[in-house]
């Protein structure tokens, strides 16, 4: 399981730890990540994702699963990702 958000992208980050001699050695930054099951109004249905708490806040700012999705690059979405948005516009061609 790599240590990247499905919805964003957001990955690990490398730096240095600055000690108070000011020596500096490697580190890593992991994301805030987290395993969440949002609720796909179009779908029916709970989806699990391992999304970043700032994805998180981010689908709520845009108003659920469904609208965070159709406004977001294909690039940045995981495989499973685009797999839920390309289902859930299926979905909604057929609502209309």
């Amino acid at each position: 399981m790599s240590r990247r958000c499905e919805l964003t992208g957001k990955g690990p980050m490398t730096g240095n730890n600055v000690s108070h001699a000011n020596n500096k050695t490697k580190r890593r930054f992991l994301p805030n990540l987290n395993d969440v099951t949002l609720q796909s109004e179009t779908l029916g249905r709970g989806v699990k994702l391992r999304i970043s708490a700032a994805a998180l806040r981010s689908v709520d700012h845009r108003g659920g699963l469904d609208a965070f999705l159709a406004k977001a690059k294909d690039i940045e979405l995981s495989d499973n990702a685009l797999k839920i948005k390309k289902e859930i516009a299926k979905a909604q061609a057929a609502q209309a």
